[in-house]
């Protein structure tokens, strides 16, 4: 292995450095670094980014801390950590934002992480009450009493296209690893024997024959169950580097992703094939969404922090040699300079890529591009999955 000290690598690690630095505030990451960006902190941005932040010695541990102390302090009566803090959609009259699902799950998986990286359970122990609270309100989320999250559409990252409900393999990815880290392995295996049709198959989000998990599933009538079928690329990748997926399952993932191209030209496309105008599970007002073009946004666009943990499924896998490659590919994705005309300057580690010419477009200096780097850079360098 060639040393990824001495190539693009190392400059994209350094550049990812400065735009967390920018992403910076007193009351932690935003997720956006620049002036007309992404003007709050979001749970699950704010703990991607740190996954990154964490890896580079103690320069973000005060703004790590101040993320995790802002969302604690804006928990709800009931435990549910918010989507996010901050003025950035003041339409909804209101600083803090909830309805989501994974902000309890990277909530409580950045403060494993924060642990891990400083060896200190400051932290676990000060907000002892408010992680008690987010599991709690985990619990409730299992209506069927199986062990199993479930939710409405648009409660994850996907918060607008395309809709997923009911048990989302995205979510249960994310469940599966917080079970773990938190000492319930009991739950963890039960919950794995589910997703992997080892018992209560009629909630199973494996197929064998796609070779990959279902993106969402809900109830069966008789013969006909509610589900969709294409890929989604993170939710499948995170069943590996979380240990979900068997080692097996992880390699059809890998072997469909390099068999349709989802990495190309950079690691991940959102989804795969995209979505289209009278395909089942289109919905109307999707016509005026981001995503109403394929290849664009999260219609198959291509997002940068996907493309992190992709390496770091990579590494999983003891697929080194690629695993390296696609860190190298990922360094050129994200190094992109493109022109904002109100900045009078040019940016890098952009929000997403078209899905096509891996044109960047959305957000430029994106906090979780950023962090995912620096977390795949760590990951191929130690040779291992970090943190988890």
């Amino acid at each position: 292995m060639k040393d990824i000290f001495m190539s693009i690598t190392k400059k994209a690690h350094d550049k990812a450095i400065e735009v967390i630095t920018v992403c910076e505030r007193p009351q932690g990451f935003h997720a956006s670094g620049l002036k007309g960006g992404y003007d709050a902190t979001w749970a699950r941005d704010s703990m991607i980014t740190s996954l990154g932040a964490a890896t580079v010695g103690d320069k973000f541990k005060k703004t790590f801390a101040a993320s995790i102390a802002l969302l604690s302090k804006n928990q709800s009566e009931l435990g549910q950590i918010p989507n996010a803090v901050g003025t950035y959609n003041l339409d909804r009259k209101s600083e803090v934002t909830f309805n989501t699902i994974d902000s309890n799950l990277w909530y409580l998986i950045g403060h494993q992480v924060y642990a891990r990286a400083y060896g200190s359970k400051k932290l676990l122990r000060k907000y002892r009450k408010n992680i008690d609270r987010a599991l709690l309100w985990l619990r409730y989320q299992d209506p069927d009493e199986l062990g199993v999250l479930a939710q409405q559409p648009t409660m994850e990252w996907f918060d607008a296209f395309p809709h997923k409900y009911g048990y989302v393999a995205n979510t249960n990815a994310l469940y599966y690893l917080v079970l773990n880290l938190y000492g319930r392995q009991k739950e963890a295996k039960n919950l794995a024997d589910i997703m992997n049709g080892k018992k209560a198959k009629y909630v199973s989000l494996w197929d064998n024959k796609l070779g990959y998990y279902y993106p969402w599933g809900w109830k069966n009538h008789v013969e006909i169950r509610e589900h969709e079928e294409w890929f989604d690329s993170l939710a499948n990748i995170l069943a590996i580097v979380t240990g979900l997926a068997a080692p097996a399952n992880s390699r059809s993932i890998l072997n469909f992703i390099n068999k349709n191209k989802v990495d190309r030209p950079y690691a991940c496309k959102t989804i795969w094939p995209p979505l289209q105008k009278g395909d089942a599970g289109w919905h109307d007002y999707f016509e005026i969404s981001d995503a109403t073009e394929p290849l664009h946004y999260s219609n198959a666009g291509i997002w940068p922090f996907i493309g992190g943990f992709y390496v770091a499924a990579l590494v999983k896998m003891g697929d080194l040699k690629k695993a390296e490659a696609e860190l190298e590919n990922l360094a050129k994705a994200n190094l992109q300079a493109t022109e904002i005309r109100e900045l009078k300057g040019k940016y890098e580690f952009n929000e997403w890529l078209h899905g096509a010419t891996g044109e960047p477009m959305g957000e430029p200096y994106q906090g979780w591009s950023a962090g995912a780097y620096l977390y795949a850079y760590e990951c191929v360098q130690k040779k291992k999955v970090v943190w988890f």
